[in-house]
């Protein structure tokens, strides 16, 4: 599917700007042969090098490269930090250590998420957010503004490498030492190569196991992306970017594709980040609150669909044994491991029962399929 839209597009240019920024690894993936790109918070972000079923046999067998520096790192300082973190974010952070980074869903005054990051606690007053494809710069500096607080917000100048697949421990044990494959998930310290510092954590948008390396010196940072695949030539290393069928399957959102502002938590399966019952303030918990009490009336699910293609760029209906709509499909790809395409759906609550049978109009076919739980086993 991905090398039709490619042709399709062959003389189509995307014109780049200071509206839409390349990375300092743009020059290096094109020299590696990239062949997509798409934009994701105003930044160039790699799509595929060779074909998503290539990448995904080669990222759960060996270890990729990924330049992920356009999911971009908002900072938070001053006195008033922990506060205004906490009030972006339902998941309850009083207990926060610092040395760990937690995924905290960041929801409106309506309780609609507004993005799903990484939250990173540097320290007692200092925090980076490291997030997924929307403005939550402006987000957070509307709540300051509001609330009068102490604080610094900034967009940080750090562009992030990830080392994702099952061989990426022993690369960065290569790189790195011994010390590296200590780091709990979930947690990030700082590792010495080249007398350059860096914060590493064990963290990634892959089920495969890896890391993130969050670069704020650029120099070192080039230097370290061509010592990664000239040492890792043992491992197999090659340049990769985040795989749909692998997410799919592993239950991985996509803010943006599978989720976005029209939807809350509970929708989203995000039930255990959401701390309604303590003393913590946040935006939105009253609308929650009341949210809960209701129930929701749809869910996010996965599906596995019987065909071997699907074109997602367009709305996607799915129907119950009467022809009636019971969701809609948000995300899909071919997956290697059913031989089918999997997918994620957000399907009407009383349709979510498993296993589910649905049908939907391919180019004038009905196809079938089944709803099924996340991950996708």
């Amino acid at each position: 599917r991905s090398h039709k839209i490619l042709k399709r597009m062959k003389d189509i240019s995307l014109i780049k700007s200071t509206r839409i920024r390349s990375t300092p690894f743009t020059s290096r993936l094109e020299k590696q042969g990239v062949k997509a790109f798409t934009v994701y918070n105003h930044m160039l972000l790699p799509v595929t090098f060779s074909s998503p079923q290539e990448e995904y046999n080669h990222l759960k067998t060996h270890v990729q490269i990924w330049d992920v520096s356009a999911q971009r790192e908002i900072e938070v300082k001053g006195k008033d930090s922990s506060k205004l973190i906490q009030l972006m974010t339902c998941r309850n952070l009083t207990q926060s250590k610092i040395g760990r980074c937690y995924y905290a869903p960041l929801v409106d005054s309506n309780g609609g998420l507004i993005n799903d990051p990484l939250i990173y606690k540097m320290s007692d007053d200092r925090w980076r957010v490291c997030i997924a494809d929307s403005d939550v710069l402006l987000f957070a500096k509307g709540i300051a503004g509001v609330k009068n607080l102490d604080v610094n917000i900034f967009e940080t100048n750090v562009c992030t490498l990830a080392i994702q697949g099952p061989k990426s421990f022993k690369l960065m044990e290569k790189i790195f030492g011994d010390k590296i494959n200590k780091l709990k998930f979930f947690s990030f310290d700082y590792f010495i190569f080249n007398k350059n510092n860096f914060l590493i954590s064990r963290s990634g948008f892959s089920k495969q196991g890896g890391f993130e390396i969050h670069i704020d010196n650029i120099s070192a940072g080039i230097d370290l992306y061509d010592s990664l695949f000239k040492l890792g030539k043992e491992f197999n290393v090659k340049p990769g970017a985040p795989n749909h069928p692998e997410r799919i399957e592993g239950g991985l959102l996509s803010y943006g594709n599978d989720i976005d502002i029209n939807n809350n938590p509970f929708e989203c399966g995000f039930d255990k980040y959401v701390d309604l019952d303590s003393n913590i303030i946040f935006l939105g918990k009253e609308s929650l609150k009341k949210i809960k009490k209701k129930g929701v009336q749809r869910k996010l699910m996965g599906v596995k669909i019987n065909t071997n293609s699907i074109n997602i760029y367009k709305e996607i209906i799915l129907l119950n044994n009467k022809d009636e709509p019971i969701g809609k499909l948000r995300s899909a790809a071919f997956s290697p491991k059913f031989n089918k395409v999997v997918g994620l759906a957000m399907i009407n609550k009383d349709f979510c029962n498993i296993p589910q049978k649905f049908s939907l109009n391919l180019n004038d076919t009905k196809i079938s399929g089944e709803i099924c739980n996340l991950p996708i086993l």
